[in-house]
């Protein structure tokens, strides 16, 4: 089975959109300073409610992977339907900088983790790694869950199907 047929093959199926942030903090001589991370991402599911942990699948080596390797915080947005301009934008290769994806998004910073919270997502969950599992080119990151948020709005959820941003029909 070649790479373009299997990836056809799984595009059959419809994932939720979220977005996974953390905050990489740095020290320099004039004091502490640091960077929001964020990336769009359709592999994430719940696994576990006792205790309450999830799962994030990240391709290796990618700045999220190597940042979530180095410190254990992270949090994560669901995305509504009216969310798919923010869901591009993570979701762009080869960026140079995320400081400029978060600069005209609303956002919280989360009290646990001190990541982006989006403001207008579905749920927000802040996180801190319990295990890293390498699965072929992609690192399963599974966290437990430390603080989460629902929202109570009427919009649907922000879904992936065919290599296409959807939202679910009523």
């Amino acid at each position: 089975m070649s790479e373009d047929e299997f990836r056809a093959a799984m595009s059959r199926l419809a994932a939720g959109v979220v977005l996974v942030t953390a905050h990489e903090a740095a020290l320099d001589p004039e004091g502490p300073r640091g960077e929001d991370v964020g990336m769009t991402a359709t592999s994430f599911m719940s696994v576990s409610l006792d205790p309450p942990l999830v799962m994030v699948s990240l391709r290796e080596g990618s700045r999220m992977d190597d940042l979530l390797a180095e410190q254990p915080l992270w949090a994560v947005s669901v995305l509504s339907e009216h969310q798919r301009t923010a869901a591009a934008r993570f979701a762009m290769k080869n960026r140079v900088s995320d400081r400029l994806l978060f600069a005209d998004l609303g956002h919280t910073r989360g009290g646990i983790t001190g990541a982006p919270l989006i403001d207008g997502a579905l749920a927000t969950l802040e996180c801190r790694t319990e295990q890293r599992v390498t699965a072929g080119d992609h690192t399963l990151v599974i966290g437990r869950v430390l603080a989460s948020t629902a929202v109570g709005t009427n919009a649907g959820p922000l879904s992936y199907f065919r290599g296409r941003y959807r939202q679910l029909a009523p």
